[in-house]
């Protein structure tokens, strides 16, 4: 049986795989904000991303990684979709 790791060997890990997050605006909002479900409302994450100073870098990798939910880089699920829909 596999251990779990414990959460500061998650969160080393995802600064190593996404190290600009360590400068993101969101990494100290609230999670919910940005996985609003069906009945919320993604206007709250957007405008936290757009002043965020690696916008440009969270979007990049959540379109390169293909992101199936939440708002990641000013871009809610929809727009990304639409997005990789376009440049494919």
């Amino acid at each position: 049986m596999t251990a779990t790791p414990a959460p500061t060997d998650l969160l080393l890990r995802d600064l190593q795989e996404r190290p600009w997050a360590a400068y993101a605006a969101c990494r100290r909002a609230d999670p919910d904000l940005f996985f609003p479900g069906p009945e919320g409302t993604p206007d709250a994450a957007v405008r936290i991303c757009r002043g965020c100073p690696v916008l440009a870098e969270c979007r990049d990798w959540a379109l390169g990684t293909k992101v199936r939910y939440g708002v990641w880089g000013a871009m809610t699920e929809r727009e990304r979709r639409r997005t990789l829909r376009k440049s494919a």
